[in-house]
């Protein structure tokens, strides 16, 4: 099946077109700041990264220049619109709904709309992307692939609050979890890498880029994770606080006269890695100005480093048997610093980076443990898009 994948951003349109029968990417790409001068990036049958400016003022226009794009002849990507048999979207929040990725009806529609001020960020951009994909290609059937579904496994321990539990019953308030398509994909990669059956196999999960989290994979299914309720808890974010003490919310609103909403903005888009350095939301951006002796750039990455030891010790004692660390996404892909920092001083758990093996690794799976550890370190890219590919290719075929 060839499967046209689209993630919606606020003001960004990411796709890959792929084909399932042997995994590959037919062509990839990505047009950014829709409404606001437009940039659009897309790779050729040949490899060759093309950028340009692109005309479009909304969601919609970006799906109608991806299409005239993939059937220019120039490209010679598809021949016509026949060769797309499905289209498979990232949805973030699915609430306790969807245990699994859906076709997208008008009912499933309106429940990912119902769902949006859970995910503001990003629900409201998943549905621009499922309409304009409707306007431009009607008829095409739809699936929508939920970043919480993986999560759903989760025991009640781990996603009931300690509120009064009449605000679950009443308003289901509870953790959902996010960046379950990546959890999902990397966790049964590095099963399979390490030849142990994924319904046996224990490891945590750490998805760390702009947005980021950690998951503990007990017997091959999510059992507990650092996102909550909304993608906002957890670890400190590019943009977002992660957790802090909810009580600080009540100081702001009474000593800065701010709203509700400006308290939401401050924390989903002002705080994280931006807030404490006041540098940028990029690490890598942050790695420069720390080297030239910004004290905030490297408190930054001080505050995320603890955070995410924090999460992999409370993990390595929830699931007790632990087969392996993994690392994914950009940071966690790319950024050997930081991983090296993560697993400092864990030897006594039987967990030892091989340092050399870590400096060399960049975005390609491998171990970075050494040979006699007894927890195993992975890097293991992930590929959301594939993923969804897969699972679109599965729900259409039941």
């Amino acid at each position: 099946m060839r499967v046209l994948v689209i993630n919606c951003g606020s003001s960004s349109l990411k796709y890959q077109l792929i084909t399932t029968e042997n995994e590959s990417v037919i062509t990839k790409g990505i047009i950014e700041r829709i409404g606001d001068g437009p940039e659009y990036t897309y790779f050729t049958k040949k490899g060759e990264k093309i950028k340009k400016p692109v005309n479009v003022n909304n969601h919609t226009e970006a799906v109608q220049a991806v299409i005239d794009n993939l059937l220019s002849r120039d490209n010679g990507f598809i021949s016509s619109l026949n060769e797309i048999e499905a289209i498979g979207h990232r949805v973030v929040h699915g609430g306790e709904e969807f245990y699994s990725s859906v076709f997208i009806t008008d009912r499933v529609l309106e429940s990912i709309e119902k769902y949006a001020e859970l995910a503001p960020l990003h629900n409201p951009a998943n549905i621009q992307g499922i309409r304009s994909c409707r306007e431009v290609l009607p008829g095409k059937r739809q699936v929508a692939v939920f970043d919480t579904a993986f999560h759903q496994t989760m025991p009640e321990s781990s996603y009931i609050y300690a509120l009064p539990y009449e605000y679950y019953e009443k308003y289901r308030i509870r953790r959902y979890g996010f960046h379950g398509t990546s959890h999902s994909y990397v966790s049964k990669k590095a099963a399979e890498f390490m030849g142990i059956d994924k319904d046996k196999f224990n490891c945590i999960v750490c998805h760390l880029g702009n947005g980021s989290s950690i998951t503990a994979v007990k017997n091959g299914k999510s059992f507990d994770t650092s996102m909550g309720y909304t993608p906002l808890e957890g670890l400190p974010m590019g943009t977002r606080s992660g957790s802090i003490d909810p009580a600080i919310i009540f100081t702001l609103l009474q000593r800065e006269n701010l709203t509700m909403d400006k308290i939401n903005d401050i924390l989903n888009r002002k705080s994280g890695l931006i807030g404490i350095s006041g540098v940028s939301n990029d690490l890598r951006e942050i790695n420069e100005a720390a080297s030239k002796g910004n004290k905030r750039a490297e408190l930054a990455k001080e505050i995320l480093v603890k955070s995410i030891r924090k999460y992999i010790g409370s993990y390595l004692i929830e699931l007790g048997k632990v087969d392996a660390i993994i690392f994914t996404a950009g940071i966690g892909e790319n950024e050997f610093a930081i991983r090296e920092k993560c697993t400092e001083g864990l030897e006594e758990w039987g967990i030892k980076l091989d340092r050399e093996n870590n400096n060399k690794t960049r975005a390609k799976l491998a171990f970075i443990s050494t040979p006699d550890s007894r927890i195993k370190i992975l890097v293991v890219p992930t590929n959301e898009e594939l993923m969804i590919a897969m699972e679109t290719e599965s729900v259409l075929g039941n």
